[in-house]
């Protein structure tokens, strides 16, 4: 017997820890600054002991401040690790300090100060968003070269100025690779993670981390080239870096496995891999010359004579709306030691290198199957869903079906106490103060910056790209998008967070934060996940004994012009008049969406120190900024059945109870940087 749609009408278990009837209700979710400010209003909210010490079963509902978009997604100064000098651990050089980074698209000038206390995974994590912001942004130039050169096929030119037009556009090849524009960029910022090539592991990648490129191994320091399948430290090395003096160069630090050599056996703990060079590089994998002992093979030869472990990394095949440019995801599997070496003759007729190579004991064990990439536990059907207890929570509202799993309650049982919505909700009290925009005069997409006047609005230029269905280049202040007096269709590039949810999604208990949520599709960095939907109302009409832990302040506004504590992240929008009319001193948050009886999935996401979403306030319908959507949106590229979180914003210290104290509330993200409470 299947499982029917769950019932998500109210309830009176809303807000109740597990499955128990008389849990405490939780605590609302209020910015530091609103909950300072109720609080002098009334102090008839009480926080339970339960709720202060964040014990076991304790929902993620209990375990959350409101919602503050403002604050969500905070620029932090951060540069590269300083690895000295110790060839014992691996390292090989000293890294320099990186002048310019980002967190989560906010680039700032960061200082050789800046990465105190940071952890490793955060430096790797922060890179690849810098990483991402370029990438991009190359992007975006790609497309617009692509479209002036279709503009200029169907102008009456010159069949020679055509001609001459080809020839300059096939001899500037990396103009077409962003991955690769993006890595020069990063080089010349001196924004490369680990610039020093080192032995064994490099710190914050652990086994099983996926990189979405060739381009992103090599911006960590990962692997030092896009194309070569052999990083190896060279015989130049020993000119500048004293230490390596003990050695016998060159040293090979990293090998990629994928498919690319015929001879290659895969057989995962163990893999005989054949060495570079003589290969015709068109993918069909063919030798077409002998190999010879330098270089990356030399490489390998010396690390089995000198015991030196390989970093083995596999690439797998990925499906086309997966994040890679060369329709790949690598792998990484850990230390190999390299235990044989032999030249035979291959399958061509040439010589070739063969290396064996055993995988480290004491390891993670392998996440991936020769160059197949198992997906885990992902389901082809509902039939195969482990603790299903609801088909989908949308009641067929939205395109794609939503389960809900839970394998933590005994007997399991599916979220309760609101009624799922797909569409904004407007108390009724709530005025516009503006009518819709003039909007733009594009005809079917809004395609040149010039004339559209809703890129002029974002500093000139459109704030997406159309890469992999739609991606936000780097967040903003605010992105207006086009609106209903447009003359743009659905399709249009300015219109990218007013689409459906776009994956495969999943409502899941967790064992000590409540329902999460989780998608069975990689998201790539930058694509607009969801709106966080509710009821739309006035921050005063709250009731402050209501203990709602779904409000979601609307605080853009306070946010833009660096009130509260604050920076300042205008960036390159031009505000109308009408906005610019708005008090800029008022740290008051009018509005608020609640989403305690009446909301969609969003309501379920859970916060994290280290997310991998942002929050992103964006204006389309109106530009009445107090009443911007409030859009969560993909700061990294993320794997499957990674669980989707965001930074609920909260200050450390800054929320006081009705006697005065300050509360505190323990947090269970699990970052490597995660700050231990939630406030």
């Amino acid at each position: 017997m299947g499982v029917p749609a769950c019932n998500v009408e109210i309830s009176a278990e809303n807000g109740k820890a597990g499955a128990n009837s008389d849990a405490v209700a939780p605590l609302r979710r209020s910015s530091a600054r609103l909950q300072k400010m109720q609080n002098q209003k009334s102090s008839s909210v009480e926080v339970s002991a339960e709720n202060e010490s964040g014990s076991n079963g304790i929902r993620k509902e209990s375990s959350v401040s409101r919602k503050n978009t403002g604050r969500a997604y905070r620029k932090r100064k951060v540069e590269t690790p300083h690895a000295t000098v110790l060839p014992q651990n691996g390292v090989v050089g000293e890294a320099t300090e990186t002048p310019e980074m980002v967190n989560g698209g906010d680039t700032i000038i960061s200082s050789s100060d800046s990465l105190v206390g940071k952890s490793a995974h955060t430096k790797v994590t922060e890179t690849l968003r810098t990483f991402n912001k370029y990438y991009l942004h190359f992007i975006q130039e790609e497309e617009k070269r692509c479209k002036r050169q279709e503009v200029d096929q169907k102008s009456p030119k010159s069949s020679k100025s055509k001609k001459n037009c080809k020839t300059a556009d096939d001899t500037k090849r990396g103009s077409k690779r962003p991955d690769l524009k993006a890595i020069t960029k990063m080089m010349e910022m001196g924004a490369i993670l680990n610039p020093e090539k080192r032995f064994g592991s490099i710190p914050g990648i652990d086994v099983g981390h996926q990189f979405f490129s060739r381009a992103e191994m090599v911006v960590v320091g990962f692997h030092g080239h896009w194309l070569n399948g052999i990083d190896f430290i060279g015989s130049a090395a020993r000119n500048s870096l004293l230490d390596c003096s003990q050695y016998t160069l060159p040293l090979a630090t990293s090998i990629v496995l994928s498919g690319q050599y015929e001879d290659d056996q895969d057989n995962c703990e163990d893999v005989v891999y054949t060495g570079q060079g003589g290969n015709n590089l068109l993918g069909d994998k063919r030798q077409i010359r002998d190999q010879v002992m330098e270089r990356g093979n030399l490489g390998l030869k010396n690390c089995m004579e000198q015991s030196i472990p390989v970093r083995v990394t596999r690439g797998h095949q990925c499906r086309k709306n997966e994040n890679s440019y060369a329709g790949k995801v690598y792998t990484y599997d850990g230390l190999y030691k390299v235990v044989k070496y032999w030249a035979e003759k291959g399958v061509s007729g040439f010589t070739v290198y063969k290396f064996r190579l055993k995988r480290l004991d004491g390891q993670p064990p392998l996440t991936t199957n020769q160059v197949y990439f198992t997906r885990g536990r992902i389901p082809n059907s509902i039939s195969e869903i482990r603790g299903l207890v609801c088909e989908d929570i949308t009641g067929g509202q939205e395109e794609i079906p939503i389960p809900v799993t839970n394998l933590v309650d005994e007997p399991p049982i599916p979220p309760k106490g609101f009624t799922y919505i797909k569409g904004m909700k407007f108390a009724k009290n709530i005025i516009f103060g503006t009518k819709a925009p003039p909007g733009c005069n594009c005809q079917g997409k809004c395609t040149d910056p010039r004339t559209c006047a809703c890129a002029k609005l974002n500093g000139g230029d459109f704030p997406y790209v159309h890469s992999h269905g739609g991606r936000l280049i780097e967040p903003k202040a605010v992105v207006f998008e086009c609106g209903p007096n447009c003359g743009c269709g659905p399709d249009c590039v300015n219109r990218i967070s007013q689409r459906p949810p776009n994956y495969r999604l999943e409502v899941f208990r967790t064992p000590r934060m409540g329902w999460g949520v989780r998608s069975w599709d990689y998201i790539p960095s930058g694509a607009p996940v969801c709106e966080y939907i509710g009821l739309l109302m006035k921050t005063d009409d709250i009731d402050p004994a209501a203990d709602n832990s779904y409000v979601f302040d609307i605080d853009c506004l306070q946010t833009m012009n660096a009130l509260d504590g604050r920076e300042r992240r205008l960036r390159d929008v031009t505000l109308p008049s009408h906005v610019g009319k708005v008090d800029e001193t008022s740290e008051s948050v009018p509005f608020c969406i609640d989403a305690g009886q009446t909301g969609n999935f969003a309501r379920f996401i859970n916060h994290s120190c280290q997310p991998n979403l942002f929050v992103q306030c964006v204006l389309s319908n109106h530009h009445d900024i107090k009443l911007a959507r409030v859009i969560l949106m993909a700061a990294d590229n993320i794997p499957p059945l990674k669980e989707l979180t965001y930074d609920y914003g909260y200050a450390l210290d800054s929320v006081m109870g009705p006697d005065g104290k300050i509360k505190q509330m323990l947090c269970y993200c699990g970052a490597a940087d995660c700050r231990k409470r939630l406030f």
